[in-house]
């Protein structure tokens, strides 16, 4: 007996998946049913973690849709449609793009200022990014136990400029625990993504969450203070505090997708406050007389590094660094 029915993405493994009936957690595996696109998106992943699917499989006389076995896959053979989603260029003078996660409720951007260092434009294009793809994000700081005392200004500063920007703030170290009570009642109960540049700790924060994870963690590299790859796949995990967090690989470059220059501005939270007040419009906050941006910048309302961001962002050169 054939029977259909609609599942959660919680593994992308290439060509095969796992699926979870959500919130109830009970994976078991999956195959793509030819070919499966999403109008409008021309991704190199037709299927990403969080998507909604439809699903048939086979059953002998008395199973149940329950009774799924991990030798038996089931066949995906449609996507349903997303609510939100983070895409990016998928590499370096590419013009194909990747889907990291869907249906998203909270991003966690994770960054850490040191070890590796962070990248304020990189940062600044996964923000930017959650903006236009309607994902609400929050930045968490993590490895705060290192900059308390040889980087306090720095941490100051950098909670300045975003905080101003609007983007809620979470500091917090998996190695202290500093900050973890805050980040689960942030998440819990939701779908979250995980995602930021590689060994900045987002594998160490999850199992930090739920030390009955089991992530495998990889020290920073010394010769180059860069994070290594340890998480390959994309793949979702169920927290025991009731929280689904999808872990993502590191990322080293983010391209933006689709999103034309003169729409750029309106998505920088504390630029569009002022824009409305410019003399012309169209502006480009560039270099036009009456720019209510450029006098709120000169003014320190925005920050020079933001807007820096933001000119990069205009002249975008296809390395996306």
């Amino acid at each position: 007996m054939l029977v259909s029915a609609e599942a959660s993405v919680v593994k992308n493994a290439g060509s095969h998946f796992y699926l979870s009936p959500l919130p109830k957690w009970q994976a078991f595996p999956a195959v793509l049913r030819g070919r499966i696109r999403l109008k409008g998106i021309d991704a190199t992943n037709p299927i990403a973690v969080g998507d909604r699917v439809r699903y048939e499989v086979e059953l002998s006389e008395g199973e149940d849709i329950s009774d799924i076995s991990l030798d038996r896959p089931a066949q995906i053979i449609e996507i349903l449609s997303r609510k939100n989603y983070l895409i990016r260029r998928s590499s370096n003078l590419s013009k194909q793009s990747h889907i990291i996660a869907a249906n998203i409720d909270m991003v966690y951007v994770v960054v850490s200022l040191y070890f590796p260092q962070l990248k304020l434009p990189f940062l600044d294009r996964i923000l930017l990014t959650c903006q236009v793809y309607d994902l609400p994000v929050t930045i968490v700081l993590n490895k705060i136990d290192l900059y308390k005392e040889q980087a306090k200004d720095y941490v100051e500063d950098f909670k300045k400029i975003y905080s101003s920007a609007s983007y809620p703030i979470i500091e917090c170290s998996a190695h202290t625990g500093e900050g973890l009570d805050l980040l689960r009642e942030s998440s819990r109960s939701k779908l979250c993504l995980f995602t930021g540049e590689s060994g900045v700790g987002k594998s160490s924060l999850i199992k930090a969450l739920d030390p009955s994870q089991e992530l495998k963690i990889a020290k920073i590299s010394k010769s180059h203070l860069r994070g290594k790859h340890t998480t390959s796949l994309y793949e979702m995990y169920r927290l025991d505090y009731g929280a689904y967090i999808v872990d993502s690989p590191g990322i080293r470059a983010f391209g933006l997708v689709d999103i034309a220059k003169e729409e750029i501005a309106l998505h920088f939270p504390e630029m569009f406050k002022y824009a409305k007040d410019c003399k012309f419009s169209p502006c480009t906050h560039t270099h036009e007389p009456g720019c209510a941006v450029k006098e709120a910048l000169d003014e320190g309302k925005i920050s020079a590094e933001r807007y820096n961001s933001y000119l990069g962002m205009l002249e975008e050169d296809g390395k996306f660094r």
